[in-house]
């Protein structure tokens, strides 16, 4: 058996006057309850106003996973021989 889940999206029809006086409000609701504000002018529709779509956050936890190999002792890896370059010391 298959369950349909129908959401209910809040749409209003607002005169081009109207949003113009009462464009901060309508804003702030959008933000707080969804839907959308179809602007109209004239009876005609000439702008739908909605809610932002915000990116999901993607965790980088495994984003080079498969794409760098570790190669060698990444934790007592030697680096002396590069102070010695860094503070002018000739090796011989």
């Amino acid at each position: 058996m298959t369950t349909w889940y129908y959401i209910r999206v809040k749409q209003r029809l607002v005169s081009a006057t109207e949003f113009k006086s009462k464009c901060l409000s309508l804003l702030d609701e959008i933000e707080q309850q969804g839907g959308s504000i179809t602007v109209t002018k004239r009876g005609r529709p000439v702008a739908v106003l909605g809610p932002v779509r915000r990116p999901s956050f993607k965790s980088p936890k495994g984003a080079w996973a498969g794409k760098v190999e570790i190669v060698g002792d990444i934790v007592n890896f030697d680096t002396s021989h590069l102070w010695d370059v860094a503070s002018g010391v000739k090796q011989g």
